[in-house]
């Protein structure tokens, strides 16, 4: 199930420009939630910094951000970011499913 809104998430995430700043934004916001709590104004500052970093990508996308159709997203995101990373490292890329109907973000 979680793999299936993760595919989801890739095909909306498809803009380098996208995908170079989620790969900032994302990492930023969750720094910045533990931040807060030795410096709430730097918290503050990678909270804010890293969501704006996140709409400029998804201009760039021309699509909304997913979380504001299901908030499920905000946690899929850096789940997303991370299967990136490692299949970087490991060096191995998603495999092409076949099309599935999209998830219903509902």
């Amino acid at each position: 199930m979680i793999q299936e809104y993760i595919e989801n998430y890739r095909k909306v995430h498809r803009h380098p420009v996208n995908q170079a700043l989620h790969a900032v934004g994302i990492p930023m916001i969750i720094v910045s939630l533990v931040w807060v709590f030795f410096n709430w104004k730097i918290g503050l500052a990678l909270f804010v910094l890293g969501w704006i970093l996140q709409f400029i990508g998804h201009a760039f996308e021309g699509k909304p951000p997913a979380f504001l159709s299901n908030p499920k997203y905000l946690i899929i995101g850096p789940l997303w970011l991370v299967q990136k990373w490692v299949r970087k490292i490991l060096g191995k890329e998603p495999a092409e499913s076949p099309p599935k109907e999209p998830l219903k973000t509902q």
